[in-house]
């Protein structure tokens, strides 16, 4: 009898079991059905605040107002990807700050080597740009002692190949900075949707890497005048030039970041940009006059083997050439060289590359308005 009580009992244990799996089963399944029912929500990034409701921007590009949710006023900011509501579009959930984009694989992040010594013709231009960026850095005691704030940044304008990298380069190694460059027209064609995230995210990977250099070039891709255009290309544009902005209001006068914008259109420029505390400082950078033109010609000609060279004659016959054409002048005139076997250079080679240079000028001009 009592095996028989100890085996019914194992049996009711065992039903007693299988009763609870099931019933778990049964609340899985409809837990996973209820899941199949619920409405999908879509997901958007918000580009604008006003008050409890924002603009948000779907996938598709569509902008559109929207309601907040309650729960998450002042918890939403400007950046954040959130989850709203299929039909009214309410935002309902902020969703958690995806991996970030590693910057330096889209932006150049480098420790120069140049020095001034490698730049010719611009002595007043290293001169300003020494005293607007190099001192802030090297010496930010003397502004707070003074009681004044140093500038933010700077900004570089004039023709193409007359310097404006180099100089930038060379500030950044004569403070032992980091350097982070970035095209202006790239975060606008390459990073549709993302361009003024990516911006935040440089001015954080610069704070992260002070003292940095952060250079801009073609900074009127993203800084021309704004136009009311109802494209999504204009948008994108304006909302990367705001987040700049932002960003340079942002940080502390003091802080080991400066920024250096570089363009060959100042004339297009939007105002807001140049105001006191952005890019204030203009410094323009020229075409070389000729003890410039000459200068430069020593330069890039100081490491070659020269037979009767004349340099000052050289900058005579390159009047309105920029330092990037004298560079591929000299380069040029050390081709012609190696393809006659010789180790020296004449100043035939230097003739030669001269018309050359020249005839490609041209024919690039001709190309573009042609």
């Amino acid at each position: 009898m009592d095996f028989m009580a100890k085996d019914r009992g194992d049996i009711d244990y065992s039903i007693d079991d299988q009763t609870k799996l099931l019933k778990a089963t049964v609340t899985h399944l409809k837990k996973e059905l209820d899941k199949y029912k619920e409405p999908p929500l879509l997901v958007c990034d918000v580009i604008e605040l006003l008050g409890d409701k924002a603009i948000v921007k779907l996938v598709n590009g569509n902008e559109f107002l929207v309601n907040i949710s309650h729960e998450l006023l002042e918890k939403v900011a400007i950046s954040d990807r959130v989850l709203t509501e299929q039909k009214s579009l309410v935002i309902v959930e902020k969703l958690e700050e995806a991996k970030p984009l590693d910057i330096e694989q889209f932006v150049l992040v480098d420790k120069p080597l140049l020095n001034w010594e490698c730049i010719g013709g611009l002595e007043e231009q290293i001169r300003e740009i020494k005293d607007v960026v190099e001192l802030p850095l090297k010496r930010p005691e003397l502004f707070k002692e003074v009681g004044i704030d140093s500038p933010k940044g700077v900004l570089l304008y004039g023709p193409s190949g007359t310097g404006k990298t180099i100089l930038a380069k060379a500030v950044a190694a004569s403070t032992n900075s980091t350097f982070i460059e970035i095209v202006g027209s790239e975060l606008v064609q390459k990073f549709i949707g993302e361009g003024a995230k990516l911006v935040k995210r440089i001015f954080n990977l610069a704070r992260e890497r002070a003292p940095t250099i952060i250079f801009i070039d073609e900074i009127d891709s993203i800084a021309a005048t704004r136009v009311d255009s109802g494209t999504s290309g204009e948008r994108e544009v304006q909302r990367t030039f705001m987040q700049l902005l932002s960003e340079l209001d942002g940080f502390k006068e003091l802080d080991n970041v400066k920024v250096i914008g570089a363009t060959n259109r100042v004339d297009i420029l939007d105002t807001a940009l140049l105001r006191p505390g952005r890019l204030d400082r203009l410094i323009v950078i020229p075409l070389p006059n000729l003890l410039g033109r000459e200068e430069i010609f020593k330069i890039h000609s100081s490491k070659m083997g020269l037979d009767e060279v004349d340099l000052h004659d050289l900058a005579e016959k390159t009047d309105g050439f920029s330092g990037a054409e004298i560079k591929s002048v000299c380069t040029e005139a050390g081709y012609f060289a190696i393809r006659e076997d010789r180790k020296r250079v004449i100043m035939g080679d230097f003739l030669k590359a001269i018309d050359k240079v020249t005839h490609e000028e041209n024919s690039d001009h001709l190309e573009m308005f042609g």
